[in-house]
């Protein structure tokens, strides 16, 4: 038995950046994009770590990810967060997902 006290779990918000990969799903003149994407973990290393193996396995190309907090986090930022969006974190925090809000292609 462990002692180990289980962390509860909370969900991040990460701005993830992609380069091109064959069968990413971009646009065909697209040189990359960036995903705002939900993710729970006990802390944001983890969340990252699923978020970025979650990506790989779509066959997406991660260059870059940025955490931009939690929802409380990001409230005490002054970050406006509409409900659509506190829908999607409360279903990442309750299914333990990624949840992929927005892709933004990026055109050169």
């Amino acid at each position: 038995m462990s002692d180990k006290i289980k962390r509860p779990q909370q969900v991040y918000s990460l701005i993830v950046e992609v380069g091109r990969k064959a069968g990413d799903g971009l646009p065909d003149k697209a040189t990359g994009g960036a995903l705002l994407c939900y993710a729970s973990g006990v802390d944001e290393a983890e969340a990252v770590r699923e978020t970025v193996a979650i990506l790989k396995e779509a066959d997406l190309a991660v260059l870059e990810v940025q955490g931009l907090g939690t929802l409380e986090e990001r409230q005490a930022n002054g970050d406006d967060i509409a409900e659509e969006d506190r829908d999607l974190m409360q279903r990442a925090l309750d299914e333990n997902s990624v949840i992929v809000a927005q892709m933004t292609p990026f055109f050169d």
